[in-house]
């Protein structure tokens, strides 16, 4: 799924759109033990109280697609006969009204899942009236391409409040507000089937967590039995050790600041064209900047070695797991410099009197926690007007 397409479907999470048709969930306890199941009428529901538990579904196709949201495939054998796919057509062709498909779902997520304390479950069974789309993208909405029947999953866990004083308005008095539990966003989840083209494509999932470090293997293994795909920032690690350990004492700033340019360039173009296919790279992309800064063929060779062997062979990368577009940080053990990453050119990694030495140019102001300070033998300006330290007058 594009962005377009995920927020296609989040857009419909909201009161009035009339969606999602039902909702089913339990209650885990602290020892992975189902305690309790409940089906919520949204119909009955206060318009508030509605719209949170929609805007805690809608949480689950939120975030950056490759990091938080990520495609997952089934293979032909699975989708034709499986017992994995078949639970999850059950569930999304019944409605939620297969009472044997939600209990084994449940008990599935229940044994699998490794949260921290207790959660709830949350299945959202609905349909989506496509509009038709014209050749000149615009969306006509009394006229319907094809009806979009989905199942959406959350897993929300559930946190304790802390005792406090509370002021009461209306009695205008101070009271102890007890402690009391309440349903986080979710932590992960996933939307079967894919909104690919903007119609059902049942050989694909979107599976969401919330965390960028660990995607809940265990839970894609128990629901999908798919290969987890490597966290975000599992990918990001593992592609700098390949720099690293391919490059050697080659890998200097220079590399290091040209690969992290192009990357962010290759960001930047992609958003900026709007282009609707998610961006991915491969390893020819870096090995590309590595031979125009220079880099001896043999290193670039083993770059491209250790690419394959870490990732797999023509793997396709998203750049936003590898850089941070936001961040710009060179670390010492007693030093750390934040740059602006549209001026990383700013820095230069130098060697002055026999000690390597980060020099950074300062072309304008320079303060130290707040105060402004000048470089030494620089003559200072003159005091202005009323400044402290002026003359004292004579009465």
């Amino acid at each position: 799924m594009n962005e377009k397409e995920t927020a296609e479907i989040r857009r419909q999470f909201r009161p009035g759109q009339n969606v999602v048709q039902h909702i089913r969930g339990c209650y885990i306890n602290e020892k992975r033990e189902v305690v309790t199941e409940f089906s919520p009428s949204l119909a009955l529901m206060e318009e508030s109280e509605a719209e949170k538990l929609l805007g805690i579904l809608k949480k689950t196709l939120s975030g950056t697609l490759g990091k938080n949201l990520v495609d997952l495939s089934f293979a032909t054998s699975q989708v034709v006969d499986s017992e994995e796919h078949r639970l999850l057509s059950s569930l999304r062709t019944s409605g939620l009204a297969d009472d044997e498909a939600v209990h084994t779902i449940f008990t599935r997520i229940a044994e699998s899942a490794q949260l921290e304390g207790p959660y709830l479950i949350l299945l959202a069974s609905g349909k989506y009236d496509v509009p038709y789309r014209a050749k000149d993208g615009e969306t006509l909405e009394d006229a319907s391409s094809e009806v979009y029947t989905f199942l959406l999953c959350s897993l929300c866990p559930i946190k304790i409040t802390k005792p406090a004083l509370s002021y009461y308005a209306a009695q205008n008095e101070f009271h102890n507000r007890r402690e009391d539990w309440l349903v986080s966003p979710p932590e992960a989840g996933f939307l079967f089937p894919s909104f690919d083209g903007r119609c059902a494509n049942l050989y694909g999932a979107l599976y969401y967590s919330k965390s960028a470090a660990d995607n809940h293997p265990e839970l894609i293994d128990a629901l999908f039995r798919l290969e987890p795909p490597a966290p975000a920032d599992e990918q990001r690690e593992s592609f700098h050790a390949v720099l690293a350990e391919s490059l050697g004492n080659a890998c200097s700033l220079d590399v290091a600041q040209a690969v992290h340019g192009k990357l962010c360039a290759l960001i930047e173009d992609h958003k900026a064209n709007h282009e609707e296919a998610p961006l991915s790279i491969s390893g020819e992309t870096v090995r590309q900047t590595l031979s125009a800064c220079g880099v001896e063929e043999a290193h670039v060779a083993a770059f491209e070695q250790k690419f394959s062997e870490t990732f797999g062979e023509d793997a396709e990368l998203r750049p936003q797991n590898l850089v941070n577009t936001k961040q710009y940080e060179l670390r010492t053990p007693d030093v750390t410099i934040r740059v602006n990453p549209e001026r990383a050119d700013l820095v230069e990694a130098r060697v002055i009197d026999g000690v390597r030495c980060l020099v950074i140019r300062a072309e304008e102001g320079v303060e130290l926690n707040g105060l402004n300070v000048h470089w030494p033998g620089e003559q200072p300006a003159e005091p202005s007007p009323g400044a402290v330290g002026k003359e004292k007058r004579e009465p």
